[in-house]
């Protein structure tokens, strides 16, 4: 059982709703949002995750693009 299953709230600063999701620290910096851990994973939640799909979906496409056969 991981740290979302034990329920842990959410790394973005000023939000204190429950995790559902883990992301890697730079990932989560580099999508622009505001975590202050020096941890490897952030936790964030349904909210967060979502703001974090929209910010990095044109980067997908992009690496999608470049490794397609």
């Amino acid at each position: 059982m991981g740290r979302i299953g034990k329920g842990v709230n959410c790394s973005v600063s000023g939000c204190n709703r429950e995790a559902i999701r883990s992301l890697s620290t730079g990932k989560a910096k580099s999508a622009g949002l505001n975590v202050g851990s020096n941890e490897k994973r952030v936790y964030v939640c349904k909210e967060h995750y979502k703001e974090f799909k929209k910010k990095t979906k044109k980067d997908k496409t992009i690496d999608k693009w470049r490794y397609s056969t």
